[in-house]
């Protein structure tokens, strides 16, 4: 299951989301990503419930195809084997505040120094430029500040509504990955490393790019729309007669197929409805008009009809039953992995495929310092030396 990226040392220092998704998407394409915990834990480990055999879940999913060290930052020695690993490092991931790794002398200009191949990426609320650069950030407050909760919801007037999954969290580590991935690249055929650095903002703000065309061009800032799409029609959830269904029309010829596969063609000729411009001009209507005839059948009945005429269209469903779709078991989407302690545990798949180098899914998140001693040994330190650092804390073994 040798990925891409097989080879790419990748040193974690991140915590929570945004980072660990970072390391995530290196791992599952093959790097070898050591994650570094504090003695407490990534903070993770504390989302609980739910919990599997004294296990969060929430850390499990973020951290699996990771190995784990416990090092304690604040110790001298435990910073010193921090800089050990980091000179042979591809890859660093970061996601404290601004100066916090300059701080403990391990910010991207000294290690630099010794390593000129090194990846720095940083993953933080704002970015490390800017008058916002000292600010924590959260995920809640990127969604906020990106603009995303003024589009999100039912509609203008009503309450504001987050991204119900962590967009801006989530995206960042994609970023954050992407951007490693392109510096490895350069590395790869320069030899020299650089920093990488993206943050939840301008995460957050690269979901707007069609309300942002529509407000660069108009001088007006979208509001919300429900399900609704802001330059098509219909593109939307609609009422069935036991639930609710996605059509995509978002084209004239779905329009045209769709007005056939439902049989209304009294639409096509209503002039409110012949175009694209006419139908988002007159959406609420079109809307009223579409639910009456799509209530007359069942969710079930009315996809077999748009499958068979070619019609995008699709179920809204659950989390879990999300699990058990056919196209997410057929994507490997959903795989097993054995953790020491929790046993066989579910988690999301790789959401990349590669046909010469597959990568994957292949371990489970780590147990605290379940790899301490191995990782200390492959960096040059002694039975002796572990012991000493982990009796004196500065390190701390799943086995101790």
């Amino acid at each position: 299951m040798a990925g891409p990226l097989e080879g790419c040392r990748v040193i974690e220092l991140a915590h929570i989301m945004a980072g660990p998704v970072c390391g995530l998407m290196l791992a599952d394409m093959g790097a070898d990503v050591v994650k570094v915990e504090k003695p407490t834990g990534d903070d993770t480990r504390r989302f609980v419930p739910p919990e599997i055999e004294g296990e969060s879940a929430a850390f499990m999913m973020m951290n699996r195809n990771k190995r784990g060290i416990v090092l304690d930052l604040k110790s001298e020695d435990g910073k010193a084997v921090l800089s050990r690993l980091l000179k042979t490092a591809d890859v660093v991931i970061e996601n404290y505040r601004k100066g916090t790794m300059e701080k403990l002398g391990l910010g991207y200009e000294e290690l630099s120094k010794e390593n000129p191949g090194l990846i720095y990426a940083e993953v933080s609320g704002f970015g490390r430029t800017g008058p916002y650069a000292e600010r924590g950030g959260f995920d809640l407050i990127a969604q906020g500040m990106a603009g995303l909760m003024s589009i999100t919801g039912e509609g203008p007037g009503r309450q504001p509504v987050k991204v119900g999954a962590p967009v801006s969290d989530i995206t960042a580590g994609i970023l954050a990955a992407m951007g490693v991935c392109a510096a490895y690249a350069h590395k790869l055929k320069t030899g020299e490393g650089q920093r990488v650095d993206t943050s939840l903002f301008e995460a957050g703000i690269v979901h707007t790019y069609w309300q942002s065309a529509i407000a660069f061009a108009s001088g007006a800032s979208p509001d919300p729309m429900g399900s609704a799409h802001p330059l098509n029609a219909p593109y939307q959830a609609f009422e069935t007669a036991d639930g609710w269904i996605n059509i995509g029309a978002a084209n004239q010829k779905n329009w045209e197929v769709f007005i056939a596969l439902i049989k209304a063609p009294h639409l096509q000729a209503d002039p409110r409805f012949g175009n694209n411009g006419a139908r988002m001009q007159h959406r609420l209507e079109l809307e009223a008009e579409l639910n009456a005839i799509l209530r007359l059948q069942t969710t079930a009945d009315w996809l077999v009809v748009f499958e068979k005429g070619g019609l995008p269209a699709g179920p809204i469903l659950s989390i879990a039953e999300m699990h058990n779709d056919p196209q997410t078991v057929a994507r490997d989407m959903v795989v097993n992995v054995d953790h020491p302690i929790a046993g066989s545990v579910e988690t999301i798949g790789a959401p990349v495929k590669f046909s010469a180098t597959p990568g994957g899914v292949r371990s489970a998140a780590p147990v605290m310092g379940q790899h301490t001693q191995q990782i200390l040994e492959e960096a040059g330190y002694g039975h002796e030396e572990i012991d000493g650092l982990i009796n004196s804390g500065a390190a701390a073994s799943q086995s101790r």
